[in-house]
């Protein structure tokens, strides 16, 4: 089983059904190959580092609607083991995260970048906006920090951001997480682990049913 995951990382919901996704595959009998692919929710250019709290009340509504709408999905981390202190968070453009994800995943370390960086975001308030601060935790999950640096100031793995980028807006998506299994099978949504199983357990039985197995 082949499954596309579009996701930001600053997206909380995408922090929680990563999580979700692999507490379900360890449930799941059968081959599974799984790739993290670049959405972002907001490609605004962020001028320089600011509370993400201050910049999401400025956009919806005020202090009140955000500190609810954070104290939600803070619990529901929790419930997964996840810590999200939006107290620390700091706002990013993620465009940059992106590429050093992928720049990852040729060291075959994509989801331990990913987990890293959403680590970094929702935890640990670093500024994963800011290329030494993404050089930074790729030394942490043992890849060369100065060569993610190097990377990073180049435009190596531009073409690729924009690539996954176009290519959810082609299949549709316009919300993450999503996940898209072997091509024709669409998931919105952080899915509880359960459902997430279900769905791949249906999807095993359509296709071996439709190969005659």
């Amino acid at each position: 089983m082949d499954i596309q995951v579009w996701s930001d990382v600053i997206c909380p919901w995408c922090y929680i059904g990563k999580r979700r996704l692999e507490n379900a595959l360890r449930s799941f009998d059968g081959a599974v190959t799984v790739t993290y692919r670049a959405y972002q929710l907001d490609a605004s250019p962020v001028s320089e580092p600011l509370p993400l709290k201050a910049v999401m009340a400025a956009k919806f509504g005020g202090p009140e609607q955000v500190e609810q709408m954070f104290a939600q999905v803070t619990a529901i981390g929790a419930s997964e083991g996840l810590t999200l202190d939006f107290d620390r968070a700091i706002a990013a453009n993620t465009f940059d995260a992106h590429r050093l994800i992928g720049w990852a995943a040729t060291h075959e370390r994509q989801a331990d970048m990913l987990d890293a960086l959403q680590r970094a975001h929702f935890t640990d308030g670093i500024d994963i906006g800011a290329s030494p601060a993404l050089a930074s935790v790729a030394g942490s999950v043992g890849l060369d920090a100065s060569e993610a640096l190097a990377y990073l100031e180049s435009e190596a793995g531009t073409s690729a951001v924009h690539t996954d980028i176009e290519e959810a807006r082609e299949l549709g998506i316009t919300s993450v997480p999503t996940f898209v299994i072997d091509g024709k099978y669409a998931v919105p949504g952080a899915q509880e682990s359960s459902t997430l199983l279900s769905a791949f357990e249906e999807i095993t039985r359509r296709e071996d049913a439709s190969a005659g197995r």
